[in-house]
Parts: structure tokens; C-alpha cells; sequence
């Protein structure tokens, strides 16, 4: 009797790179292992999408399109190249209108997609209808998804084998159009048998036809038994990825799960293990001047009361290094649990994984419930569609208050239709404006990055990328307790880093596993000469400090502009969390002491209320 065929797609280049990385590595450096993926046998790739879509212009340099052509160069025409859409976000950070959804599917088909793996994060199927039609309309594969995760402890109500077949049974009557169906753990927290009985169910609702998938990450620990229960319960294909990008927080290792099938009637995509280790050889050379978050490597038993998803916990930590608050990690892991509980179990996925970051940040740096992060408000609220089950009503008072929204149950593409700033339009007048070429990609690269798309194009985003043999640089400043954490860890944090410990410089060489590490104060060196609003420094009036460590999104008001008390005057980006800065008193703007995109510091001056 012959073995059964198991699709193996590789995440290594998509998912690996989010979950250890956030995102953040160049296309030139990646690239021979492409080729060298393609020569051990790999035909089936996730290549781009999801968050990995935004990274590239926030943090690289790069146009995500420019990637996806030069992929599919590499890898010829007839390989499987797999991208993530959001259903109604697609790759965008808010939902999309219609005629951004439709973009979507058409740019995407243009550069080089094969299949889209479409989620809701919600579970609500009303939110896949209109971009599964879109996708077919271009001739793309549409794999259509059922959010996994497991509840943290003693909470109930979502997330089991009847959640998931009711969720199922919603895509089969409303018939929407897939090619194939994937169950989708981004936290990995699922247990065994939970997806054992769930692939299981699926395999009596869809019959033995329809290709189906298991999707997982390692975080908790359990993805390998996972994978085996259900290669037991009947699954096609499994998603894998290469060291140094495979367990931790992202997929199982293709050596590892070629081990753990041994003596069972699978075949894991004919792949052999001698090529395997050729590509994952080159894929280390590739990848061995980045620095290696330790937590990416890491399996935390503590995920399960979360939870958190890989893809997104490491770039949430690489955000928390770049704000200098790594060290309130453990308690924003710790207060997720009463934001999940209180939020109505949406899936730990993007984007509702990190509204759940954010809110549990917010939480954790201005106390319980002072703040409302806007996605999470937005998502209690109805402006995303249903939550598996009613959020609860104290926190749907909250965000209705402190955002000044309405609960609502209209579909959410009609009010992103009726949104002006969501149309195609608006982007091509903006590109107009700012003197760049107006054409599908550059729109929807404006829409789906908002300033920072803008700022791509006009040749202005920062190139932020973490090398070990740029650790003399600004980037690798940290704080004590993340220096602690990182000794503790890998052998590829190795090298020389910048670190500032009460406001002091100093710089630290670590030798190769821990063994040895060197400080030495780092040199005083002159002040940067002041810029033109420092020269305010002596106005007289209340001054407004930034409230957190980020990046200033928006100056709202200008010098003379008469402001209310409490009047949102600017707003900072932290940990993708628009944060207002209020000001406290009534009065006049005497000055702005920022700018638009520099980064502040927890109390940094940054207008004067005369």
C-alpha cells in the first residue's frame, strides 16, 4: 500500500520571517535560499502577505510587488505561491472598501500569487464572501479558513469542535467560492485532540475531495502532535518551516517532522532529508547576520493563557525594543487573558491578535481600562463584524464612551464604502498632490500603509533592520532587563551592542554563548546640534509630555491654534496603537517641540500650552 501524499507549503519566507524576525529581512539576503528551497524539491511557498506585505515598506525599504515578481522569477512558473489576506482587511491595516478588496485580488494575481489563504479573524463568514468572489474573479486558488485557538483556562463559550463545525457549515450554505479549506492556528494552542476531533469533523462535512490543511505554530509546544493527530484524522497538507526560521514561535521544522512521521504511511512531499539540510544550510548563511530575538526561539508554556500568536509576538517585541519597554512584556502577556475573556473571543490572529496586544499594553502602561486602544473599542463595538460571542457589556460601554462610537451591526464593507479616506479616489488625489505616479500599485500602497506608504514612495521611510554587524548602531539600544533576557538565550546574540542603562551609555561585546560579556562606557560625545523647534525651549506655559515611548503619527494642531482642555493636539504610534495626546489645560499652542515621524520618550516635552 502506497503512502499518502501530504502537501507540504514552505512559511519559511513569509511566516517564518513574521514569527522571528517581524518581518524585517532584505530580499537580496533571502534570495539564494529561495533558489536553494527550489532545488531541494519545495513547490508550494508562502511568499508574501499578511503583515510581511506592510514590513517591507515600514521597516525595508522595499516594495513588496518588486519581492513577489523577483520570487516567482526564481522559482519558475509552475510552483504554488500562497499569500495571507485578512477577508475584509486583506493586507491593509483597517477594513477595506469593496474597490480596495477588489485591488487587492487584482495586484496580487498580477505579481505572481497562485493561492490566497483567506481568514476572518472573527469566524463571521460574512466577512469572506466578498474578497472569496474577488479572488476568484481573478483566477486565483482561494483557500477559505476556520480560526483556531484555545480559550486560556476556566473560559468557555468559543473555540471548540461545535464552535468550529457551525463555523464550517456557515462557509458551505452561504457558497461562497474555495479551492480548499485550512484550519488556522496562529497561536498554536490548540490541543491534539481538540484538532484531531476538528479535521475529523471537517472530513465528514466535506468528503474526501476537498483539499484540507492544518496551519499551527510551536509557541505552546504541541505543533508537531498536533500535525501527527491530524495526519491521523485525515488532513492533506501541513505548513512547515526551515532553521533558523522553524520552531519557537513559528512553524515546525521540515528535518523535525520529517523525523516524527518515521514508519507511518505518509509521505511528506516527496521531500528528502539530505536535500532538506543542503537548503537549510544556505538558508543559515543567508540569515547569519541577523540578530535572533531569544523569545523567537523559545516554546513558552504560558502562550495557552494568552494567548499569543507567533507571528505576531516577536514583532511586538521588536516594536517593545525599538519604544525601550521590553520589560513590561511578561505583564502585557499577563493581561491578555481578561482582554480575550472580556473582548468575545475573537481568534488570536491578525488583526484581532494585536488588538489584543494593544489593549493589554494599554492596560499595562496607563492601568485597567484607562484607555481603550481604537481596534480593540472598534472590534466590542460591531465595526468589524460579530464576535464569536457577545463582548462584555461594561467594555462595549467603555469604548462606546472613550471613542465616541455607537455599537453597530452594519456590514462592515458598507461603512468602509461610505468612508471617503477607504476609496480609490482619495489615494489617487493624494498621490497627486504629492507628486507621485498614480497607478494601482502605488494606490494601494498609499491605502493599505496610510503615511507610511506615502512616505515609502516619496523615497522617505526608515531602513530599520536588526544585524549583528550593525549593533554599534542607535537600533540596538535596549534597556538592562532585555540585555538579562537575551544573555539567558541564544548563542546568535553574539556580538557588540549599545545598550543604556539610567540614561547612560555603555557598550557591551558578548562573546558566543553568554560565556563572556565586556561593558565599557561608552564616551560622552557632543550634543546633536538643536533643532529649530528646541529653540522654544524657554516659552512659558504647561508643557504636554508624550505619555509612552513612539513615533509621532500626527501633529494635529499648529503654533497660535487655540486649544480645549483635553483636545487631542497630537498623536503618537506605539506598538501599532494610535495614542492620544490630550492637552491639559485650556489655552493657546506657545509651541510644537516635535515632529511628524520622530520618535519620543515617555515625557518628552512635545508642545507648550500657553
Amino acid at each position: 500500500m502506497s503512502k499518502k501524499y501530504i502537501d507540504i507549503m514552505d512559511t519559511t519566507f513569509r511566516d517564518g520571517f513574521q514569527s522571528v524576525f517581524g518581518g524585517r529581512v532584505l530580499m537580496e539576503d533571502f534570495f539564494p535560499a529561495v533558489e536553494a528551497a527550489k532545488e531541494a524539491g519545495l513547490r508550494h511557498f508562502e511568499f508574501g502577505g499578511g503583515a510581511r506585505f506592510q514590513s517591507l515598506f515600514f521597516y525595508l525599504q522595499e516594495n513588496a510587488f518588486d519581492m513577489m515578481d523577483k520570487f516567482r522569477e526564481i522559482v519558475g512558473p509552475d510552483a504554488n505561491l500562497q499569500t495571507l489576506s485578512r477577508g475584509i482587511n486583506t493586507v491593509m491595516l483597517d477594513t477595506g472598501s469593496r474597490e480596495m478588496i477588489n485591488l487587492h485580488a487584482k495586484l496580487f494575481a498580477k505579481h505572481g500569487t497562485t493561492t490566497i489563504r483567506n481568514f476572518d479573524a472573527l469566524n463571521d463568514v460574512n466577512n469572506l464572501e466578498y474578497s472569496a468572489g474577488c479572488i476568484k474573479k481573478y483566477g486565483l486558488k482561494h483557500e477559505v479558513v476556520v480560526t483556531l485557538m484555545d480559550l486560556p483556562p476556566k473560559c468557555v463559550g468559543a473555540h471548540d469542535v461545535p464552535f468550529y463545525e457551525k463555523t464550517l457549515r456557515n462557509i458551505l450554505d452561504s457558497g461562497l467560492p474555495f479551492d480548499s479549506v485550512c484550519f488556522k492556528d496562529a497561536s498554536g494552542t490548540s490541543s491534539p485532540q481538540k484538532v484531531y476531533d476538528t479535521i475529523k469533523m471537517a472530513r465528514k462535512l466535506l468528503g474526501d475531495d476537498v483539499h484540507v490543511r492544518l496551519h499551527t505554530h510551536e509557541t505552546a509546544g504541541v505543533s508537531v502532535a498536533c500535525y501527527l493527530a491530524a495526519l491521523e484524522a485525515g488532513v492533506d497538507g501541513i505548513d512547515l518551516a526551515a532553521s533558523p526560521v522553524s520552531g519557537g514561535t513559528s512553524q515546525p521544522d521540515i528535518l523535525t517532522m520529517l523525523h516524527a512521521i518515521k514508519g507511518k504511511d505518509f509521505d511528506l512531499g516527496g521531500l528528502e532529508i539530505d536535500n532538506i539540510l543542503k537548503y537549510e544550510e544556505v538558508l543559515n548563511d543567508c540569515l547569519k547576520d541577523y540578530f535572533m530575538p531569544p523569545e523567537a526561539t523559545q516554546v513558552s508554556p504560558l502562550i495557552p493563557f494568552s494567548p499569543m500568536p507567533g507571528g505576531a509576538l516577536t514583532a511586538n517585541t521588536q516594536m517593545m525594543r525599538d519604544n525601550g519597554t521590553l520589560d513590561k512584556f511578561p505583564e502585557v502577556i499577563k493581561a491578555m487573558r481578561k482582554v480575550v475573556e472580556r473582548g468575545g473571543y475573537g481568534t488570536s490572529v491578525t488583526p484581532v491578535s494585536q488588538f489584543y496586544w494593544q489593549q493589554a499594553y494599554a492596560n499595562v502602561m496607563f492601568g485597567p481600562w484607562q484607555q481603550i486602544a481604537p481596534g480593540y473599542g472598534k472590534m466590542v463595538l460591531g465595526y468589524f463584524g460579530k464576535t464569536p460571542v457577545p463582548a462584555d457589556p461594561e467594555i462595549v460601554r467603555l469604548a462606546s464612551e472613550k471613542l465616541k462610537l455607537e455599537p453597530t451591526t452594519q456590514n462592515p464593507l458598507d461603512i468602509a464604502d461610505a468612508d471617503p479616506i477607504k476609496s480609490i479616489a482619495c489615494w489617487s488625489e493624494r498621490l497627486q498632490k504629492e507628486g507621485l505616479e498614480i497607478n494601482d500599485e502605488n494606490i494601494f500602497i498609499a491605502a493599505a500603509c496610510d503615511e507610511k506608504g506615502i512616505a515609502f514612495l516619496k523615497g522617505e521611510s526608515p531602513l530599520n533592520v536588526r544585524k549583528k554587524s550593525d549593533c554599534n548602531d542607535t537600533k540596538c539600544e535596549t534597556n538592562k532587563t532585555e540585555i538579562k533576557e537575551e544573555k539567558k538565550g541564544m548563542s546568535n546574540a553574539t556580538g557588540n551592542y549599545t545598550v543604556i542603562v539610567d540614561g547612560q551609555k555603555f557598550n557591551v561585546t558578548v562573546a558566543e554563548g553568554g560565556a563572556d560579556i565586556q561593558v565599557t562606557p561608552v564616551a560622552s560625545t557632543p550634543a546633536p546640534q538643536a533643532q529649530p523647534q528646541a529653540q522654544t525651549s524657554n516659552v512659558s506655559g504647561t508643557e504636554v509630555p508624550a505619555t509612552v515611548n513612539g513615533n509621532v503619527w500626527k501633529i494635529l494642531v499648529k503654533e497660535g491654534d487655540r486649544v480645549a482642555a483635553d483636545q487631542t493636539i497630537i498623536i503618537l504610534e506605539a506598538m501599532k496603537m494610535e495614542i492620544d495626546i490630550k492637552s491639559p489645560v485650556d489655552g493657546v499652542v506657545k509651541a510644537i517641540k516635535t515632529t511628524q515621524n520622530e520618535n519620543v520618550s515617555e515625557g518628552q516635552p512635545l508642545a507648550v500650552i500657553g
